[in-house]
């Protein structure tokens, strides 16, 4: 060392004389602010991991029992069936299920209890409170049409997640894009409809789409 003097509040001690507690009045300032900023940001932290998540909707699940009132739902949308729940003090969860060949069309059942969840791609499910959670990746997208750029429609077996048309339309190297409608959105039977272009894509509930290529 060359006789410099070592700043003693860098060890956290106090300067005594009032040449050094001038010049360390500063760096002790800027020290505390940077103190009391990450302490307001641990707080902030704290309170955004005690805060409840927001509750989704599951779709291709349904809740058996618990149903006291059922209503259409002639706009095939399972949002309107979580939002009749909502708007009804007596309501609990509800279930919306898809329609299907000679039935009344999609239909919305509220519940007086919270059932246990069932795996079922006949419905969409939730408790009051939830909003409908629709999957949008690269793979598919619920709820979601790819309007026009069709070039050939074919009825494919009904399923939750559009998986017999993504295969159609894997296996045709014309086709670049995929739209399947559940039974009852775009006639009895589930369609699905190959495009050999690819368009923007909308919502729409009651269908599946996807890009292959």
């Amino acid at each position: 060392m060359t006789g410099d003097r070592i700043p003693p509040f860098l060890f956290g001690q106090v300067p005594c004389d009032s040449a050094w507690a001038g010049r360390a009045a500063p760096g002790r300032r800027f020290l505390f602010a940077v103190r009391a900023s990450i302490g307001v940001l641990l707080a902030l932290m704290l309170i955004g991991a005690a805060l409840p998540s927001p509750a989704f909707a599951q779709a291709n699940f349904d809740r058996p029992g618990g149903d006291y009132a059922h209503s259409k739902v002639p706009s095939g949308d399972p949002a309107i069936c979580a939002l009749t729940c909502e708007r009804d003090k007596k309501c609990r969860a509800w279930s919306f299920s898809y329609p299907v060949p000679n039935s009344e069309g999609a239909l919305c059942w509220l519940k007086n209890a919270v059932p246990p969840r069932e795996a079922n791609n006949c419905c969409v499910s939730g408790v009051r409170g939830a909003g409908v959670l629709e999957t949008r990746n690269r793979r598919v997208e619920i709820a979601t049409d790819r309007y026009g750029g069709d070039y050939r429609s074919v009825t494919v077996p009904a399923d939750g997640q559009g998986d017999h048309c993504k295969a159609v339309c894997e296996g045709d190297n014309r086709c670049r894009a995929w739209t399947y409608a559940r039974p009852g959105y775009a006639g009895r039977e589930a369609r699905c409809f190959l495009k050999d272009h690819i368009k923007p894509p909308r919502r729409k509930p009651g269908f599946i789409s996807g890009v292959v290529r």
